[in-house]
């Protein structure tokens, strides 16, 4: 018998950091995020008899992207451990239980690769002792919109988002002004940002998304580095209204939204610098599994 599974990646357009429970549990969580067609692939075989196993994993994108590549391949892993997946309940579930393994690995995150994985579409999360997902629904015209508009690249430089998540938890607890102001505020421009995609008010959309990358950077020095911000000078003189870097930043992805009409301008300047861009064709099945 052979098992194979498969679940998207994510783009955090806001509220990132917000979902990890020592923010969550204490001030509430919120996260604007959306499942991407780039995927974690799992496969497990059993021999004739069930003598033998084969597990096997591979993936379209790097380690290190800040797309929550990492979680996405423990969802992969669980759903071939549990086989059965046949509800939205189900999948919470592995969302959920993904978290727990990491959490048991000592692993310093949040809950939405996990939950984004799982459940795709585009969600706003909301974060306390437990999660709340709302499915954020658009029409045709509007997700068509917002896919031409997204430029997505990967900077080719992987980041380790525990260094960076030691340092901004380090200064939360201590009580540093900046960096608990600048969570707050990304938690709220999460919940803008809904209502501007909801009402297809883009303009707002990709200002916010700038925001919330302005707040992330006030988190720690780490977030963002040289090459970053020659990169983000260049996509602005190219089209460029908002952009931030995926997941904990310091590497990995950077995700922009254009002016109309301006994608393959900002695509074509960012690919002259040699970074890769990865389509942006948003993924509404979330994790899938199938038997042969």
């Amino acid at each position: 018998m052979k098992l194979t599974s498969r679940a998207p990646v994510r783009i955090d357009f806001a509220g990132g950091w917000t979902d990890v429970p020592i923010f969550a549990e204490s001030a509430g969580g919120a996260v604007l995020n959306a499942a991407v067609a780039q995927y974690v692939y799992g496969e497990m075989e059993t021999g004739q008899d069930g003598n033998g196993i084969r597990v096997s994993y591979n993936s379209d994108l790097p380690a290190g992207s800040g797309l929550g590549t990492s979680s996405a391949l423990n969802v992969v892993w669980l759903s071939l451990v549990q086989s059965r997946i046949s509800s939205r309940e189900d999948k919470e579930r592995i969302a959920e239980l993904a978290y727990n393994l990491e959490s048991v690995l000592g692993i310093l995150g949040g809950k939405q690769d996990q939950y984004a994985a799982a459940l795709g579409g585009i969600n706003l999360m909301r974060f306390t002792d437990k999660v709340t997902v709302e499915s954020v629904e658009l029409d045709d015209q509007a997700v068509t919109e917002l896919e031409t508009r997204l430029v997505l690249c990967y900077t080719g430089q992987s980041r380790l988002s525990g260094n960076i998540h030691d340092n901004v938890w380090g200064a939360f607890r201590a009580g540093k002004n900046e960096t608990v102001r600048a969570l707050y505020r990304i938690r709220e421009i999460a919940v803008l940002m809904t209502d501007a995609l909801r009402h297809s008010e883009w303009e707002r959309f990709g200002g916010l998304l700038q925001e919330n990358w302005e707040n992330q950077k006030c988190l720690d020095a780490s977030v963002t580095n040289e090459r970053i911000e020659t990169l983000f000078e260049l996509a602005r003189g190219n089209g460029a209204i908002g952009g931030k870097a995926g997941g904990a930043g310091g590497g990995g992805c950077l995700v922009f939204f254009a002016e109309k009409g301006r994608s393959t301008e900002l695509t074509d300047a960012l690919s002259a610098t040699g970074v890769r861009i990865i389509p942006c064709k948003l993924d509404f099945q979330g994790l899938t599994i199938s038997r042969e």
